[in-house]
This record gives C-alpha cells, structure tokens and sequence, in this order.
C-alpha cells in the first residue's frame, strides 16, 4: 500500500483520466458512463471503493489527473471512506487535482452536522466542493458538465490555466461562524 502519486507517470496525449471514489457505488457508475461519452477528450475512468489501490496493476495504471471523492450525506460510512482514503494521497494531489462532490444534500434525513463536518474537510484541504443531484439524469448530467471543466484543467488540456489557479477560484471557504452554535 503505497501513496498514489500525481506526476509519476507521463500523461497521455489529448487524454484525461479520472478516479471516482465511492463507498457505495451507487452514483459512481452512472456518473463515469456520462463522463465516457465525453468526444473532445479521450476520458478514461477509474472506480473504486476507497484507497489505496491495489498494488498487482501498478505498472499499467495511467497517472491520474484528477481524484473525486463522491460522499452520500445520507450515510456516515460514505464520509468516513473519504476521509480515511486521504491519507493515501500524496500531498502534490492537493494541489488542484482533488475535489469533493456532495449527494443527497437536499434530503430531509442528511444530518446538517454531516454537511459541516464535509465542509470543514474540504476547507481544510483547499479542495473544490460541488454538490450533485443522483437521482435525475439532468441532475448527473449538470455534474458531469461540472467535473469534465475541472478534469480538462487538471489534466493540462486547457491552455494558460492550471489546475492550482482553478482549486484556488472554486475551493471550498467556510464561513467565520461554522464553529459557533446555532440558537435555532
């Protein structure tokens, strides 16, 4: 189990390739069969639960030019994934090649403490934070779109801008009072 590395290997011409993190699985596959039908960019997707990857196809593993953690706020387990397969990234992802995309946010059972605790996280790391709907295809569709904008970037497919100057137009910024408590 070693540290996945952003610049190990040698990117591929006209070619982005992402990983899309996800305990559950139940967003990441329709989500990586939009992100395929991609035509101005050959986009290569990678599922996986958690990280680290397994060691046996190490050698023929593209570099990845950009690690998605997808959390449900429905489920502690989702988030709890995402923040123990962090510390199996190495620190130059942080800069601009990782982003956290959010699921259920809308719905009544997602505790608000989960939506803080997500925040904070990405706050934290200086990593963009979206938010996605999984249940209409216009809904994976938007995020699509949305993911596609910083995967180009991250990749180096977009001329004059880098992936670092975009983490750090869309990171997540928390407010000055998160930490106090509400009198609600």
């Amino acid at each position: 189990m070693s540290l996945l590395k952003p610049f190990s290997k040698l990117p591929g011409l006209n070619t982005a390739n992402i990983l899309l993190v996800e305990s559950e699985e139940q967003f990441q596959q329709s989500l990586a069969d939009v992100l395929v039908e991609e035509t101005s960019v050959t986009v290569n997707v990678r599922l996986a639960k958690s990280l680290p990857l397994p060691m046996e196809n190490d050698e023929s593993r593209p570099r990845i030019d950009l690690v998605v953690f997808i959390i449900n706020l429905t489920s502690e387990l989702s988030f709890q994934s995402a923040e123990a397969s962090l510390k199996y990234l190495d620190p130059g992802y942080f800069l601009g090649k990782v982003c956290f995309m959010v699921t259920n946010a809308r719905n009544a059972s997602a505790p608000a403490e989960r939506l803080d605790a997500v925040r904070k996280l990405a706050a934290s790391l200086h990593c963009p934070l979206l938010f996605a709907e999984d249940q209409t295809p216009d809904g994976v569709a938007s995020a699509t779109e949305r993911l596609l904008t910083i995967l180009k970037v991250a990749a180096g497919l977009v001329p004059i801008a880098t992936a670092l100057y975009v983490s750090n137009l869309t990171r997540c910024t928390l407010p000055l009072d998160i930490d106090q408590p509400s009198f609600d």
